[in-house]
């Protein structure tokens, strides 16, 4: 099992900028891709960027140009940062991993998803 712990959220104000931090644990080997989604109050939760392993960056419209992905294999960790934030970016902040694990059974293996407890961002105007 893989566990998720997302740090650096907080208040800040339009046009400010912010770090989202994700480290991850316990079975980390195989781990794949990793983003980050959000989800605001009485939203569906949204993507907003992903890193594959190899460490290409994928963004939304939403936050693309703005925003950068990054990946630290060698802690585990993911960050997203985020520059001109707006009070619509104020959402509750979810890092999330993909990890391949192996059906014993069948001998083949398939892709998980892992989730954070989440963080919260909050843009103040």
């Amino acid at each position: 099992q893989v566990q998720l712990v997302e740090s650096g959220g907080g208040l800040v104000q339009a046009g400010g900028s912010l770090t989202l931090s994700c480290a991850a644990s316990g079975s980390i080997f195989s781990i794949n891709a990793m983003g980050w989604y959000r989800q605001a109050p009485g939203k569906e939760r949204e993507l907003v960027a992903t890193i594959s392993s190899g460490g290409k960056p994928t963004y939304a419209d939403l936050v693309k140009g703005r925003s950068t992905i990054s990946r630290d294999d060698a802690k585990n960790t993911v960050h997203l940062q985020m520059n001109s934030l707006k009070p619509e970016d104020t959402a509750v902040y979810y890092c999330n991993a993909d990890r391949y694990e192996l059906d014993s059974i069948s001998n083949t293996w398939s892709l998980h998803d892992y989730w954070g407890q989440g963080t919260q961002v909050t843009v103040s105007s």
